[in-house]
């Protein structure tokens, strides 16, 4: 039976807005207040998802969030009418305004942790929707996310649907940004790699001083016990904390896997020579062959990855065993990084290829190629039980460059925020766009 590596890629939302909500990322931070084009966002993203479907890869679409997020604001005490609410905030409390119009749900690499069949106990595809406690912004995503993944995912038979961890700060749970999976055919049984920032309970893990670490070794673990995984196949690593202080929120910002394959900056991971022989022994047992491709820090230092986003690209397999390289614009505006890019594809290894994509509207709030997509490993049976509205199409890609170009501003800077007709356009577009991906009722206006 034949296995894809499906990428199913985050619609950015038509609240996209520079928020400088999620401290710790450089690009969000310094892009703050900016004014930002949620159409141009949008269609930069549908364009990658295309083309990537165009070179013959599985390709899915993970729906928005509904923005403003009036019932958290609700929560918060604010009252009346969603106008009044909206209107409210913004005189009383424009970061919790801002917070709740937050589009951060388009970074789907945050979204959940998934396990494919093959590694699990129960032979189902698991996945767990991620808390993302460590910032108010993204913590009332997960409700949402795991009603449009279920609403994907809804075979029983194929798919299980775990809740997201307790949202406290010992059970941090960024998703798949911390979690890459090795296994020589997608198909066949793999060694899935947890990476932390820091334990919860034990403190012999060192911390970062700078920056919070937002994914704990404890909500790594509490994730592969739910999803059933062997420990035979689980192999868990601590990021370096020096690099989080450098602005290395998430591993996909260091580090990306595929296949049999890490590619790795030499600052990436504390006891680095261990956790690769782990990696190579456990890949093993399973028949794969290990291959790391290490960055030395002579040659691209933490902050050049940070500012090109290098290792925050997608690392995919082509039919001829070779891999390709999907990296932002970034990385070609970078001399460094470009230069090693060059000298990479050019020495005949594994990474044969390097396409570059403008996620310009993405790149400036934080987020590259690799933030925007959530990988799912699945087998022909399980590819033919998702929802088939939700797999990426001419005739889709069609539908819904046209959706955007109806429903999306062309600008948004914060006092666009505050209007209260902001929240009826994304749910007047949200509500056509579940029509046009078969998802049935799945947000909050459409449920209460």
């Amino acid at each position: 039976m034949k296995s894809f590596e499906v990428n199913f890629d985050g619609l950015v939302g038509p609240t996209h807005n520079y928020g400088g909500l999620s401290y710790g990322n450089v690009a969000s931070q310094s892009n703050s207040q900016a004014c930002s084009n949620p159409k141009e966002a949008a269609l930069q993203g549908l364009a990658k998802m295309k083309a990537l479907m165009d070179m013959g890869f599985q390709q899915g679409v993970l729906a928005p969030q509904e923005r403003p997020d009036v019932a958290a604001l609700r929560r918060l005490g604010f009252a009346g009418s969603d106008a009044e609410v909206i209107q409210q905030a913004a005189k009383e409390a424009m970061p919790l305004l801002v917070a709740s119009c937050s589009a951060s749900s388009m970074w789907v690499a945050n979204a959940a942790t998934v396990s494919p069949s093959a590694d699990t106990a129960d032979g189902r595809v698991h996945f767990t929707a991620a808390n993302l406690n460590c910032k108010y912004h993204r913590s009332i995503e997960h409700p949402t996310t795991s009603r449009v993944l279920g609403a994907m995912f809804a075979d029983q038979q194929h798919f299980a649907h775990h809740a997201a961890l307790p949202a406290v700060a010992q059970f941090g749970d960024e998703g798949a940004a911390n979690h890459t999976r090795f296994c020589r055919t997608y198909g066949e049984a793999g060694v899935e790699f947890f990476v932390f920032g820091r334990s919860a309970f034990d403190t012999r893990y060192p911390a970062p001083q700078k920056y919070p670490a937002r994914q704990t070794l404890e909500a790594s673990r509490a994730v592969a016990r739910l999803h059933g995984l062997r420990e035979e196949g689980v192999v868990y690593a601590q990021q370096n904390p020096s690099v989080i202080d450098q602005g290395v929120f998430h591993n996909d910002v260091i580090a990306v896997g595929n296949g049999e394959v890490l590619f790795y900056h030499e600052d990436a991971f504390l006891e680095t020579d261990k956790m690769l022989a782990e990696l190579s022994s456990k890949l093993a047992r399973v028949g794969g062959k290990f291959q790391s491709v290490c960055v030395p820090r002579s040659a691209v230092s933490v902050d050049d990855a940070v500012r090109s986003y290098l290792f925050n690209s997608q690392l995919l397999s082509r039919p001829d065993g070779s891999m390709l390289l999907i990296v932002p614009e970034e990385c070609r505006s970078n001399p460094r990084v470009w230069q090693y890019l060059q000298g990479l594809t050019g020495a005949g290894g594994v990474i044969r290829e390097v396409q570059v994509f403008d996620l310009k509207q993405s790149m400036q709030n934080g987020g590259g190629p690799a933030c925007l997509r959530l990988r799912v490993a699945l087998n022909e049976t399980e590819l033919a039980a998702v929802n088939p509205g939700v797999i990426m199409t001419a005739p889709l890609y069609d539908s819904l460059t046209q959706w955007v170009e109806r429903h999306y501003r062309d600008r948004m800077t914060e006092s666009d925020l505050a209007d209260p007709q902001l929240l009826l356009e994304c749910r007047s577009a949200l509500d056509e766009l579940t029509q046009i991906l078969k998802l049935g009722a799945v947000y909050p206006f459409q449920i209460n």
